[in-house]
Order: C-alpha cells, then sequence, then structure tokens
C-alpha cells in the first residue's frame, strides 16, 4: 500500500513549507493544517478518541509551539505529526480515567435538537461499521490500519510512530486485512 499523497502545492516544495512554518509563515500554517488535518482527526476518531476534533486542535497547537525543534523532510515531519497525535490520544485516555463524566444538558437544549436525519445516520452506520471491523482485530492490527489507511502514512512512517520494526507493520497490516476479508466473507461482519 505505497503512499501517494504529499503535502498540496503547485508552486511550493514541502520542504520549503516546513522552513516557511517554521518561521511563522501564514500561508505556510494553512497548508500544512489543510492537508493534514482531515488525517489527523480521522486517525483519532478511528481511535475512539472522544472529541476527536478538539483533540485534532491540540495536536496543531503542539505542532506549531514545538515545530523549531523538528528537522527532517516531509515524511518524517507527518511522522511526527502522527506521532503527536498519538501521545495526545494516550493523554485523553488518562486524562479521562481520572475524572468522572457530568453530562448537564439544559433542558432547552434538549429539546433543540435536530438537524439532518440523512447525515446523522450515515455518519453513525459509518462509524459503526468501522467499530465493528475494527473491533475484530488485536489493538495493535487497529493502531495499524488507522495510519496506514486514515493517516495515510507509509510503512515506514507507521513504524515510526508505533516504534515498531517495518517488518512487524508488514506483517500487522497482513494478518489485519486477512482478519478483515475472513470476517467479511463469512458474514461475521457486514458493511
Amino acid at each position: 500500500m505505497p503512499s501517494t499523497r504529499t503535502l498540496n502545492s503547485t508552486q511550493t516544495r514541502p520542504d520549503d513549507r516546513i522552513r516557511a512554518a517554521k518561521g511563522g509563515s501564514e500561508w505556510a500554517w494553512k497548508e500544512i493544517y489543510t492537508d493534514l488535518a482531515g488525517p489527523v482527526a480521522g486517525y483519532l476518531r478511528s481511535r475512539g478518541a472522544r472529541d476527536p476534533e478538539d483533540l485534532t486542535s491540540e495536536v496543531f497547537f503542539q505542532v506549531a509551539r514545538d515545530i523549531h525543534r523538528f528537522s527532517g523532510d516531509e515524511s518524517k515531519f507527518r511522522s511526527w505529526v502522527f506521532v503527536i497525535a498519538h501521545r495526545r490520544l494516550i493523554d485523553a485516555r488518562r486524562a479521562e480515567s481520572r475524572r468522572p463524566t457530568v453530562v448537564d444538558q439544559p433542558a432547552d437544549e434538549l429539546e433543540a435538537r435536530g438537524g439532518d436525519v440523512e447525515d446523522e445516520v450515515m455518519e453513525h452506520l459509518g462509524t459503526t461499521r468501522l467499530d465493528v471491523v475494527f473491533g475484530e482485530l488485536t489493538e495493535d492490527q487497529r493502531q495499524v490500519l488507522a495510519l496506514r489507511i486514515i493517516g495515510d502514512l507509509s510503512l515506514e512512517e507507521t513504524a515510526a510512530v508505533m516504534g515498531k520494526r517495518v517488518g512487524a507493520i508488514k506483517a500487522l497490516q497482513r494478518r489485519a486485512l486477512a482478519s478483515v476479508k475472513t470476517d467479511l466473507e463469512t458474514g461475521r461482519v457486514s458493511l
């Protein structure tokens, strides 16, 4: 599954954009955010983040704060961003486990719910299907598929994020995809 993505720009090389972002360039930050926020949020959502959009904002805040420490090319930059996302997710889970969840909604908000029912149903079905498919996999297999498919990371980038060898990532991916295929073929999981 080779990665075909690069940071988008017809006039600027990715390394120039990273260098410009280090210098505080607004256009560079906008392009970086536009290219990576969706995959980062998708990764966080697929890993069960309670509020993936908020967590994505925290990731990019940390990226902006720490970019002066980064050195490397675009591939290393993407890996670095996903390492931050992974660590922020772990931090969020630890914080959630230490405090109880309190739900307090005013009565007027409860009655004001609504929206596009079709969109809500499709979003729920997509999330439910993903949860069912991912639920049959090991934790490492889920993480590999999330980083490779949703995060669009290469094998090497995924290995860097997970702290494993490329060969281990290949094996995890192969077993995960074989498991999904078997589950789909036997009807244990349906899409």
